[in-house]
């Protein structure tokens, strides 16, 4: 599934080929997704002009004026294996391009997902008030997010640190793969439970996790078999990882074989030298 730095990844694709351009068209080809294309969604685009592409979490947000000065906004949510990526008007739709957004100057955002389990669909009334925004915690890479800010919210969680983490009501974006790493880099059993975790490490933790999703944007998001940027090009963190999936084989650090744990009812390498 793609995670914050694929889709942040995908956002600075899209970005520059949207922003401030009129939609000329809409095709949807298949509205049968996790929740249904709206119906109209074709006619109550066309004319709109596309303001600055947003993310929130794993969500981008499409904000759009109308020509009658309205303004919207669009959620879109990849899922597991869906991508947005920039094509030329004319490009033949392959299997499972499900969604073309063709905007002036010869472009167009089309939407790929083979297991449609992503979606597009308007924000209800405001970000504030949609029931999939509204509970949301804090941006991982926000001044909001600190080792303060996990140590207290972390108080009397009997749940591990690496499920506490995972929350999203806690922080955003911080899926399997990049709190496997961040707990590496900051040398914490991802089986402590969390409200046993002292302030200093929470401290390495946030730091932790603010530099494994600042590498990964940098260099595409991770290499997922199903992932690829908005200009369709793949991920290439993957080759920078220190234990997710890589089970049995030796530490980067200090050379003992990682182990395996189930963690949360996720799988999670650790090296069980380097991480207390």
């Amino acid at each position: 599934m793609p995670e914050l730095p694929e889709v942040e990844t995908t956002r600075r694709g899209i970005a520059p080929h949207l922003e401030g351009r009129e939609i000329a068209e809409v095709v949807v080809r298949e509205r049968r997704m996790r929740t249904p294309v709206p119906e109209g969604l074709e006619n109550a685009l066309v004319g709109a002009c596309i303001g600055p592409v947003g993310r929130r979490a794993k969500y981008l947000l499409i904000p759009l004026t109308f020509q009658d000065g309205g303004t919207r906004s669009l959620l879109w949510h990849l899922g597991m294996s869906g991508s947005l990526r920039i094509v030329r008007v004319g490009d033949s739709p392959r299997k499972h391009d499900h969604v073309d957004i063709v905007v002036e100057g010869g472009y167009m955002l089309r939407y790929h997902d083979p297991r449609r389990f992503g979606f597009i669909d308007w924000v209800e009334e405001s970000e504030a008030r949609d029931v999939r925004l509204a509970k949301l915690g804090p941006e991982p890479l926000s001044s909001v997010f600190d080792g303060e800010y996990l140590y207290r919210a972390s108080r009397g969680r009997r749940l591990a640190v690496k499920s506490f983490l995972m929350d999203n009501t806690v922080v955003v974006g911080v899926g399997n793969i990049y709190a496997a790493e961040a707990l590496f880099l900051a040398g914490i059993d991802p089986r402590r439970m969390a409200g046993r975790v002292g302030r200093d490490r929470y401290d390495r933790l946030a730091a932790a996790v603010q530099e494994v999703l600042s590498a990964a944007i940098a260099q595409g998001g991770t290499t997922l078999r199903d992932f690829v940027s908005g200009a369709g090009e793949p991920g290439y963190f993957a080759q920078r990882l220190n234990v997710y999936g890589r089970n049995g084989q030796p530490c980067r650090r200090c050379g003992a074989e990682l182990r395996l744990a189930t963690v949360g009812q996720r799988a999670s390498v650790f090296c069980a030298h380097c991480q207390k």
